[in-house]
């Protein structure tokens, strides 16, 4: 029997349909979304570093990764990177990367998630880089993942 074969004949027999049933899911709550964010992505191998007052994006970069000489970004405010995934002809053209930079929309205390927009032409840079820094501003973080998905506007393209 064909899959559609059984959905015509199971739509066939249905005589009763009722309404999924409304369900207020909360999820797990935190007293220090930021604390509890910071425990997580550092016990999956990541590290967060926050950033001074009047420390600008590029000092933190560099500080934190000074052996890298080669940077990638789309972001404006990162002046250091020579290489930048909207403008480079192809993929390939990331390789050789010490350290992308990116923009995170939404953390997660709960996981230590961290949703990036693809808004970048190359999204390779998220994978080739031998670093990926994900600049994220704490008012972002929320405590679980049904709060980010209500934050995050899906783009049907992607």
């Amino acid at each position: 029997m064909k899959k559609e074969d059984f959905l015509n004949k199971l739509r066939k027999n249905t005589h009763v349909q009722f309404d999924m049933p409304a369900v207020d899911v909360k999820g797990i709550q935190y007293e220090d979304t930021l604390k509890q964010f910071i425990e997580m992505t550092e016990s999956v191998g990541g590290h967060v570093i926050e950033a001074k007052e009047g420390e600008s994006l590029d000092e933190l970069v560099k500080k934190a990764y000074p052996e890298a000489k080669v940077f990638a970004s789309h972001l404006p405010e990162i002046t250091i990177a020579q290489k930048n995934p909207d403008t480079v002809t192809e993929a390939n053209d990331l390789n050789g990367t010490d350290v992308g930079i990116v923009r995170g929309e939404v953390g997660v205390a709960e996981n230590g998630c961290v949703w990036i927009p693809q808004t970048m032409k190359e999204k390779a840079v998220l994978f080739i880089s031998e670093y990926l820094v994900i600049f994220l501003e704490k008012e972002k973080i929320v405590n679980n993942m049904h709060e980010a998905y209500a934050r995050i506007e899906m783009d049907p393209k992607y």
